[in-house]
């Protein structure tokens, strides 16, 4: 779901940036446009009421309210209330992203220190990073809809092959008032114990580092399931949200373009400003909960099948086959240097920088 354009921008050019403002997934137009159709209809009909339907008296009331409006819409600090409230949205969103558990660190621990090539070492290896990304999953189906979608029951994950049938067994067994997401981790952690038992794990400092990654992919995982227990404040999103709506209902009044003025007709800045803010709005509403279904929210599904994969491919089909040790091609040389393509020639540079004092000019006498 997330989206993507670093390929669009990898090189600054006149043109990058502004294709990246034609697209329409996963852009501001299309989270803001029905809003603001609403907020254009509403000007132009207040604009149609106040120009052929009213009065004298009428349009005379009509525009002391606009003036009101005006003269006092400025006192609702929305840039400033937007701006706090987006930057607190957006350091949550940064931050529960970098707590997304990668099984890759734990499967270089595994794939180093738990040994033997014989069918129950793999047996082993295998099942420990099962178990991490076990416990991913089981998170994620906790505070994700999309993967609670896709593994309603544990019977779904069986079925996918990342939990057996006797796992869900003892899983069900086990009471889950406070979540169950941490015993695929106590499972590791008895697994870890065993294999150092077997001599499979070769030292007692080997065992304290698997132990260790365990503890942080453990932390990793509450600590999201604390942020989707504890959001940003509902009365700071209810004062920021009141704020933007109301600023904007008094904007349909105040921006009005009055008998006795320059008449416009179309209030672009209005518009702009209507963009802009709301705009700055919808980031907001969309990046709260980044384990949802919007277009930018994370991948966790594919996280979860990648997941799996590459912690096999590491502990189970890397581990086993290795390349030959030969001696490399500038065995012989002491200095030497890469060839470059035509197409990264223009790239090629010669010792860029060697210190800014180098080349200092210095009287030495």
């Amino acid at each position: 779901m997330t989206v993507t354009y670093s390929k669009e921008v990898a090189t600054s050019n006149f043109s990058c940036f502004l294709k990246l403002l034609s697209r329409w997934r996963g852009s501001i137009y299309k989270l803001l446009w029905k809003d603001f159709i609403v907020f254009a209809f509403l000007y132009f009909l207040l604009s149609f009421v106040y120009r052929f339907a009213m009065n004298d008296y009428q349009r005379k009331v009509f525009e002391m309210i606009s003036l009101y409006c005006e003269s006092n819409n400025a006192r609702i600090p929305v840039a400033f209330i937007l701006g706090f409230y987006v930057s607190l949205i957006m350091t949550r969103w940064w931050n529960q992203l970098a707590l997304i558990p990668w099984p890759d660190h734990m499967a270089m621990f595994v794939t180093a220190n738990v040994q033997g090539a014989d069918e129950r070492g793999r047996m082993m290896r295998r099942t420990m990073v099962r178990y991490i990304c076990l416990a991913f999953t089981l998170t994620m189906s906790c505070i994700s809809p999309a993967v609670r979608k896709r593994f309603p029951t544990n019977d779904h994950m069986v079925q996918a092959g990342i939990m057996t049938e006797n796992e869900k067994n003892i899983l069900e067994k086990i009471p889950d008032k406070y979540g169950n997401f941490f015993i695929p981790l106590c499972w590791i952690t008895t697994l870890v114990n065993r294999a150092r038992r077997e001599n499979r794990v070769k030292d007692d400092m080997a065992l304290k580092t698997l132990v260790a990654e365990i503890n942080e992919v453990r932390r990793c995982l509450a600590t999201l399931m604390v942020y989707d227990w504890i959001s940003v404040p509902l009365v700071y999103t209810q004062v920021v949200t009141w704020a933007v709506y109301m600023f904007f209902l008094a904007s349909l009044m105040g921006k009005q373009f009055l008998a006795g003025k320059q008449d416009m007709y179309f209030p672009l800045f209005t518009f702009l400003e209507y963009f802009f803010y709301m705009g700055w709005l919808k980031v907001a509403e969309c990046l709260v909960n980044p384990f949802g279904e919007d277009e930018d929210d994370f991948d966790v599904n594919f996280l979860i099948d990648r997941n799996l994969c590459v912690a096999y491919t590491i502990v189970d089909d890397v581990h086993k086959e290795q390349p030959e040790m030969i001696k490399d091609i500038y065995w012989d040389e002491q200095e030497f240097e890469m060839p470059y393509t035509v197409a990264s020639e223009p790239f090629r540079v010669q010792y860029p920088h060697k210190g800014s004092a180098i080349d200092l000019a210095l009287d030495i006498t």
